[in-house]
């Protein structure tokens, strides 16, 4: 008597994100165990990231180094500038990289944080006296010789432009005081409302230092490594007051730090946080925002020695994060949370986006080897892009039972050449067989409302196949997945499978 096909049909595979954290065997079959260069687009498809766009042709400043940082100035008369960092030069244009760093005077390290200010903009970097621009002084300066200078301004790695002033703190000598300038006057730190705060006393759980500030709902945030304040009245920051206090929860690098309109994302030691959240839930369990990834991301964040950047970009609902020492961008989706409460996440196994910045025209800068580049288009530059993803561990609801595979019939949305390696194994053998084609061996078949109209372009190169592979093998799990080379568009809809149930093992 012949059996009757099992199938599992997994709708969107991939739409709740990368999960290293349960069990391969118990997860949701809308997880994926490997989710390398992909996005969740706005159908709720696992779709490949974009590339970037080489926007510099003369990157002769920059010589064999990365652009570590990326800052877009613009003032009240709409003048514009781009500058970035890296071979320890602060760089000007797009184009073509300008040398701006002012005469006589030496940089040995590219971790600047730039800000905006009543038509200026300051550079501050721990160790180095600030510098400071405006289209009216017409070049990067130190701070000193600005005609508002007063006092001595802070040498710190953290500067933050809000209520008027701008806030400074973590200097190599004191990391537990804040710094403020005269109002709206960045160059003036002494005379008029400018002073300082002295935190020793009042971190919550002793001694702390100040790693990042943020400004939100009228409050002053200061994130410590290990703990966060809360500072009301920071217009008048004379008399500002405590208001609320967070212990056992810090920030672990300052440009983790991003505003997204109704909350302010940070990276704790634990995981990715939100600052509205950890406010409201500070006696209860933390509601952890990358819960799906903690132990791989937790170990990521204690071996980390570099400068991390991060990134949100409304335009693409995601917050970006990249870790240095393990190469390895993180990419959250912000359209909303799981029923765990944890935003779905992918990974991007890529070492040349070193920084990021977003323009007002809702555009994505990259901090690459090769100058800035523009996120859009499906290459890195001119490299390739391989998107990988795989399932759990399927089994059919009979975990103790031989699955023998016949068929799969995914189904996928792309454009141009995309080659595609659809693959599938058993167990946890590691090992696993495949069926290849290109997207151009099938007819372009345009798809009103399925494809790409009202996501990035509408074509009728698009191609919505469904092929049908004669699958082999058995094993008591079953995991399927994909390698594509992207040449454009390209996403997962759909996996059907079909198997037969065999004796019990």
């Amino acid at each position: 008597m012949s059996q009757e096909l099992q199938t599992v049909n997994i709708i969107a595979p991939g739409f709740m994100g990368l999960n290293t954290e349960d069990s391969v065997l118990s997860m949701d079959a809308a997880y994926a165990t490997t989710a390398d260069n992909c996005i969740i687009d706005k159908l709720g498809r696992l779709a490949a990231r974009k590339g970037y766009k080489l926007v510099t042709t003369n990157a002769t400043q920059l010589g064999s180094s990365y652009i570590q940082s990326i800052h877009q100035f613009r003032d009240s008369s709409g003048n514009q500038v781009i500058f970035s960092t890296g071979n320890n030069k602060i760089l000007s244009g797009t184009t073509t990289l300008t040398n701006a760093t002012p005469a006589s005077y030496t940089i040995t390290a590219d971790n600047w944080k730039m800000v905006n200010f009543n038509n200026h903009a300051y550079f501050f970097q721990r160790g180095y006296e600030p510098l400071v621009y405006s289209n009216t002084l017409g070049a990067v300066t130190k701070i000193s010789l600005h005609p508002s200078y007063s006092g001595t301004a802070p040498q710190g790695n953290e500067v933050l432009a809000a209520y008027g002033r701008l806030w400074v703190a973590d200097t190599a000598s004191n990391k537990s005081t804040v710094y403020w300038s005269d109002l709206l006057i960045g160059a003036a730190w002494s005379g008029g409302t400018s002073g300082s705060i002295d935190l020793t006393q009042v971190w919550p759980d002793g001694y702390d230092e100040v790693v990042a500030l943020a400004a939100h709902n009228n409050l002053l945030i200061i994130f410590g490594k290990h703990s966060i304040l809360v500072y009301q009245g920071a217009d008048a920051p004379a008399t500002m007051q405590l208001v609320d206090t967070v212990s056992g929860v810090g920030c672990i690098s300052r440009d983790t730090v991003q505003y997204i309109g109704t909350d302010v994302l940070f990276m704790s030691s634990s995981g990715l946080r939100a600052f509205g959240r950890t406010i409201q839930e500070k006696s209860l369990p933390m509601n952890d925002l990358s819960k799906n990834i903690k132990t791989e991301l937790i170990s990521i964040i204690q071996s980390e020695t570099g400068n991390i950047r991060s990134l949100y970009s409304p335009e693409n609902s995601f917050y970006l994060i990249y870790f240095p020492t393990s190469t390895s961008v993180f990419c959250f989706d912000l359209r909303g949370t799981l029923e765990n409460g944890a935003y779905r996440v992918t990974r991007w196994p890529i070492d040349k986006l070193k920084s990021f910045e977003r323009l007002t025209n809702g555009d994505v800068y990259i901090g690459t080897s090769g100058g800035i580049g523009k996120y859009e288009g499906y290459l890195d530059n001119t490299s390739s892009i391989v998107v990988k993803y795989f399932s759990p561990n399927l089994t059919f609801g009979a975990p103790s039972k031989i699955k023998i595979l016949k068929k799969i019939k995914p189904t996928v949305v792309g454009t141009g050449t995309t080659s595609i390696s659809f693959k599938w194994g058993y167990d946890f053998d590691g090992s696993t067989r495949s069926f290849n084609l290109s997207l151009s061996d099938y007819g372009a078949n345009a798809f009103y409302g399925v494809a790409q109209y009202g996501i990035d372009k509408y074509t009728s190169g698009i191609n919505y196949i469904t092929p049908n592979i004669n699958a082999s093998g058995n094993g008591t799990s079953i995991i399927v997945g994909f390698e594509a080379t992207v040449a454009d568009y390209f996403s997962l809809q759909e996996f059907n499978i079909l198997t037969l149930l065999g004796k019990t093992v």
